[in-house]
């Protein structure tokens, strides 16, 4: 495949990475894709939100990507609007799975364990009608409780109920990125997208590069990674652009529940407190330290920094 100039999909996106300061990888590795906190029917800019849904299936079906959503009822799943919405990603071959009905976060102290459980179970009763369900549960921010008795009492919930925690290996910050861009495309309708486009990507990229490093510091091996998108308007947007990119740099896209099966995902790190991707917490429960793996990670803070400048600059 080729762009107007002749150029090669891959030999454009090196040069965008590169500009950026990334590396590119010295072998090949492999990448699912899920999405959390969806489908939304909250309004954004330039798409309603059924747009939003149709244009990331739309990424999907052209790409030939089969992804995983995990379903967050309250934002939409639990009226008529996103409940037809989840109808479609379901109907696309998606993957149907489970994050709560309100997004609760288990770390905190008014969270108890009987009423996040409930959450479990409320909105497994709708996920679970669809055909592309699976047992497997995301907990909202990836924290899966600071104390320990809550901590061990909702895996032991969750193991009760035959549910699999659906962990995270590459963890990103495009929800961070997608609240920027839509605040400046309210101020600026007619904003260029295109170094919004790149620091999405980069933003990726640095991220998949940084925990694929300290995947074979752990392992000694690639793992099949599982990438936490959103869904949202940035990847209603670039999502075709992001799954290009990885192909273009050599990753081969699995579905995920190819990469469930990766023994990276069976396990349960015994630490005090858990949150973040499942790489992460493994290291510090073998007391494997973090750096250097992780110093090229584009945290929150930067890239919430980097969104900053452009919007001023626009």
């Amino acid at each position: 495949m080729v762009t107007g100039g002749g150029m090669s999909i891959r030999n454009c996106l090196c040069l965008a990475i590169v500009g950026w300061g990334l590396t590119l990888p010295a072998a090949a590795q492999t990448v699912s894709f899920t999405f959390d906190d969806g489908p939304r029917i909250d309004p954004t800019p330039l798409m309603t939100p059924a747009e939003r849904n149709e244009a990331i299936l739309a990424h999907l079906r052209d790409k030939g990507v089969q992804a995983m959503f995990f379903v967050t009822l309250e934002n939409g799943p639990d009226r008529p609007e996103g409940l037809a919405m989840l109808q479609r990603l379901s109907d696309g071959g998606h993957l149907i799975a489970n994050h709560t009905v309100t997004h609760p976060d288990f770390n905190a102290e008014t969270t108890s364990l009987d009423t996040f459980a409930q959450e479990i179970l409320t909105c497994d009763a709708v996920v679970r009608t669809f055909p592309g369900y699976r047992r497997v549960f995301r907990f909202p921010f990836l924290r899966e409780g600071a104390a320990v008795s809550k901590r061990d009492g909702i895996r032991v919930f969750l193991r009760e109920h035959g549910y699999r925690i659906g962990y995270v290996s590459i963890d990103t910050s495009d929800w961070l990125l997608d609240r920027k861009l839509r605040q400046a495309l309210v101020s600026s309708p007619t904003l260029d997208l295109t170094s919004w486009r790149a620091l999405h990507l980069a933003a990726l990229w640095d991220n998949a590069q940084a925990y694929e490093r300290l995947a074979r510091q752990l392992y000694g091996r690639e793992v099949k990674h599982v990438l936490l998108l959103h869904h949202n308007l940035t990847n209603a947007l670039f999502l075709g652009d992001v799954i290009d990119m990885f192909r273009a740099l050599g990753w081969r896209i699995v579905s995920p529940d190819e990469a469930f099966e990766d023994s990276a995902y069976q396990v349960a790190p015994m630490i005090p407190r858990l949150d973040g991707s499942v790489l992460e917490t493994t290291a510090q429960a073998l007391g494997i330290p973090l750096q250097p793996a992780l110093a090229g990670l584009r945290s929150e803070r930067r890239v919430g920094e980097e969104a900053d400048r452009l919007a001023i600059q626009h």
